[in-house]
């Protein structure tokens, strides 16, 4: 599909008029009908009733306006951002990372490194761990701020993409206090009934992660899920309103934990850890990314070696 045929369509439904339409994008009129034409055989509906005067869409032409207008305004806004990275210089780093990293780690993260290299200029995309490692593998960023577990595959080749372990969390299950400041559901002790579990979407890493949990212990008889969300922030906001019980990364509750708003639900068996990684690219890099990867390499934690970057 040609997008200028997009272009087309989206004109036509808002003069109505083939002619009009035509002139406005500078071709013949049966230019622009041949591809009005083709858009539709592309999608294997008709756009356009032909037969009424002014010319008027189809039901599947009304609603394909809106997803042909969604379309040209979301390449439009993406081309523009790409044209100001390619102007920019090579200083900006890019950074994709997940919802809670972005939160809670990326800022304090990112002061610590620019005392080592000066002040950094950044990008960051928060998104769920599938859309970060893509924009990894597309070369959209110039690194990858993710949890990780061992158990748990990232589908990363680390030849391609290598990592430096930054740092370490725990995945805590939690839950409102009650009397007493005990936990409102709590996996210690007898359930009358299952307890309402605030869960990650399944496929999803975290949701990967307390799937794990559950698997070593008997916990799928125990939890009920009543609500799923993939970002954290909303699982603890529901537990906080007392919908129910959810695992949460440590660093995202650690006043909630201190204040008791929220409490621990579950003993060491029921917690995880996971490791905070950074990842890049073994090829596309620029200059300032470069000198941050040199600096997070000479700063690895004791045991925990970086993959070496490729030679080009």
């Amino acid at each position: 599909m040609d997008l200028k045929w997009l272009e087309d369509f989206v004109s036509l439904a808002r003069t109505g008029n083939f002619s009009k339409s035509a002139a406005e994008r500078n071709v013949t009129q049966s230019a622009f009908s041949r591809r009005i034409k083709s858009l539709e055989f592309w999608l294997g509906v008709p756009l356009v009733d032909r037969s009424t005067y002014p010319t008027s869409l189809t039901e599947a032409g009304l609603a394909f306006r809106d997803v042909a207008e969604a379309l040209l305004r979301r390449l439009y806004e993406e081309r523009d951002q790409l044209r100001g990275i390619h102007r920019s210089s090579q200083d900006v780093v890019s950074f994709s990372a997940m919802h809670t990293l972005s939160l809670t780690f990326y800022p304090k993260w990112l002061r610590q490194m620019e005392s080592k290299v000066g002040a950094i200029e950044s990008r960051l995309k928060a998104d769920n761990i599938h859309n970060c490692v893509q924009l990894l593998i597309d070369g959209a960023c110039d690194f990858l701020l993710c949890f990780a577990h061992p158990a748990i595959p990232l589908f990363i080749d680390s030849k391609h993409y290598p990592h430096v372990v930054l740092g370490e969390d725990r995945l805590v299950p939690v839950s409102a206090a009650g009397h007493a400041g005990r936990p409102l559901h709590s996996l210690t002790g007898r359930a009358a009934r299952p307890i309402p579990y605030l869960a990650y979407a399944p496929e999803s890493l975290l949701g990967r992660a307390v799937e794990l949990v559950l698997d070593r212990n008997p916990g799928k008889a125990l939890v009920h899920r009543c609500y799923e969300n993939s970002m954290a922030e909303s699982l603890k906001a529901m537990a906080l309103e007392e919908h129910g019980l959810a695992w949460l990364p440590e660093s995202s509750i650690r006043a909630e934990l201190r204040h008791k708003r929220l409490v621990r639900a579950g003993g060491a068996a029921w917690e995880l850890p996971l490791e905070i990684r950074v990842y890049r690219s073994a090829e596309r890099n620029g200059a300032r990314a470069e000198e941050l990867w040199s600096a997070l390499s000479s700063t690895q934690p004791t045991g925990r070696s970086a993959t070496r970057r490729r030679p080009k």
